[in-house]
C-alpha cells in the first residue's frame, strides 16, 4: 500500500534527524586527517572513522524509533524488518573528496517501501545544504528544484565522478561516446553531482559500479526535480550498476542510444 502523505511527512522529518545526527558525527573528522583504511577490491577503496560514526549513528535512531524497519546501509550488515520499509543508508558517499578535504561529499538516507524508494535526503553539513525529494517534489533547504531543459547533448553539461568506476574497456568506451558528444565533461562530484542535476547546474550524470546505497536516495531527488534516472538500458536504477541521471528526458534518449550504440 502507498504511503500516505501523512506517513511521508513524518518519515521525512525523521531522515532530517538521521542527517543531523550523521552530520554532528562526521564532521568533527572532515579536514582534520582522519585515520583511513582500504576495503580492499580492484581500486583504492576508503572507509575512514567518520564513515562507521555517522552510519553507527543513524542506525540507532532507527533502531529506536521504527525497530520494525529494515536497514542496508554501506558499512554494517543488513537488517531484515518485520516491515516492508527499509532505510537505505551511505554514511559518507565520496569518501575520497572527504579525505582529501573538498566538500564534494554528502549522507545519503533513503527510505524504501518495498517496491522503490520513496524519499531521498542529501545532507552536506559543512557547507550546511540538505537536498531532499520524494519523487513529486524536490527541495534544497526547503526551496523548491527544478532541472534544466537541455534537449541537445551538443549543449550538454555531463559528469562522472572518476573513470576508475567503469568496468572494462567496452564500458568506459560507451561512456567516452557521451562525453566526447556533449559541450562539457567533468569528473567528480559523488552524490553532489546528482544534485546538481536536480538544481539545474548539470544535465546528466553517467555512471558506473554503484551499489543500492549509493542511488536510492537520489532517484526521488533527481525525479522530484523534473528529471529522469534509469539504468542504461533505461530500467530501474534502484539497484545500482551502470546509472544515467538526466535532467531533461530529451536528452535521456539520446544518452542511451549512444551508450547502446555499436563501439
Amino acid at each position: 500500500m502507498p504511503l500516505s502523505a501523512e506517513q511521508l511527512t513524518e518519515y521525512m522529518d525523521f531522515a532530517a534527524s538521521l542527517a543531523q545526527a550523521a552530520g554532528a558525527a562526521s564532521l568533527p573528522y572532515f579536514r582534520s586527517a582522519p585515520a583511513v583504511q582500504d576495503k580492499g577490491g580492484r581500486h583504492f577503496d576508503p572507509v575512514t572513522e567518520a564513515d562507521k560514526a555517522a552510519e553507527h549513528a543513524m542506525r540507532a535512531l532507527i533502531r529506536a524509533r521504527y525497530p520494525q524497519h529494515g536497514i542496508l546501509g554501506e558499512e554494517e550488515e543488513r537488517v531484515a524488518g518485520s516491515s516492508p520499509l527499509t532505510w537505505v543508508l551511505d554514511p559518507i558517499d565520496g569518501t575520497r573528496a572527504f579525505i582529501t578535504g573538498l566538500p564534494l561529499w554528502g549522507t545519503l538516507i533513503a527510505l524504501n517501501d518495498g517496491q522503490r524508494p520513496v524519499l531521498g535526503v542529501m545532507d552536506q553539513p559543512y557547507t550546511r545544504e540538505r537536498f531532499s525529494g520524494d519523487g513529486r517534489g524536490a527541495w534544497l533547504n526547503g526551496q523548491p528544484l527544478r532541472t534544466r531543459a537541455c534537449a541537445e547533448l551538443a549543449q550538454a553539461k555531463v559528469m562522472c565522478t572518476t573513470p576508475e568506476m567503469f568496468d572494462d574497456a567496452a564500458q568506459f568506451a560507451a561512456f567516452r561516446r557521451v562525453a566526447d558528444a556533449a559541450r562539457m565533461q567533468r569528473y567528480g562530484g559523488d552524490c553532489y553531482a546528482y544534485c546538481m542535476v536536480a538544481a539545474g547546474h548539470v544535465d546528466a550524470v553517467v555512471e558506473a559500479g554503484l551499489k543500492p546505497y549509493d542511488v536510492q536516495a537520489l532517484i526521488p531527488i533527481v525525479q522530484g526535480a523534473g528529471g529522469v534516472m534509469t539504468s542504461w538500458s533505461g530500467g530501474d536504477a534502484q539497484h545500482g550498476g551502470t546509472v544515467v541521471a538526466c535532467g531533461d528526458a530529451r536528452l535521456h534518449a539520446q544518452i542511451l542510444a549512444l551508450l547502446d550504440a555499436p563501439a
